[in-house]
């Protein structure tokens, strides 16, 4: 199933860094949510990417969004990462990579000029009432990212 603006964002259910279960129909009603999808945690990339979702994470608050950051990291990891970057919100384990593929999020891709398969590093702004607002299907700079997010959440006036 292809990610499609306007339409319903796949349902999930994933444990996050604590073991506790975080389902997008919870956020339902209440609160738009970005899903960012990245390769690994703690590498400079996603790193900076999730340093980047961290600092602005008030800010999207404040305009009734929340972030969940998924991989197909596990929860040890996710948990080692968190506390190493004091990230202020959720990253999901998708081990079995259910949901990247759902989302469109794993595949082929091309890495330093092969085809390879692996995580593709995109975003889905989900609107309070469940459907796609905005799909970064590859998403050029990590570093970056975050910030074009806080301004298309604006753009959309999502609050």
């Amino acid at each position: 199933m292809a990610i499609e603006e306007g339409k319903a964002a796949p349902a999930f259910t994933l444990k996050d860094q604590d073991g506790n279960k975080v389902s997008l129909s919870g956020f339902k009603g209440k609160q738009a949510v970005v899903v960012y999808f990245y390769p690994k945690d703690d590498t400079p990339g996603c790193t900076k990417e999730a340093c980047g979702f961290r600092d602005f994470n008030k800010e999207l608050a404040k305009l009734g969004v929340a972030v969940l950051g998924v991989s197909a990291d596990g929860e040890e990891s996710h948990a080692k990462f968190v506390k190493k970057y004091k990230l202020n919100f959720p990253l999901l384990c998708d081990t079995d990579r259910k949901v990247m593929t759902a989302y469109g999020a794993y595949g082929e891709k091309m890495l330093y000029g092969k085809k390879t398969v692996g995580v593709i590093r995109s975003t889905v702004l989900v609107g309070k009432d469940g459907k796609v607002k905005k799909h970064w299907a590859k998403v050029a700079s990590a570093e970056k990212h975050p910030e074009q997010v806080v301004a298309v959440v604006k753009q959309l006036g999502l609050a």
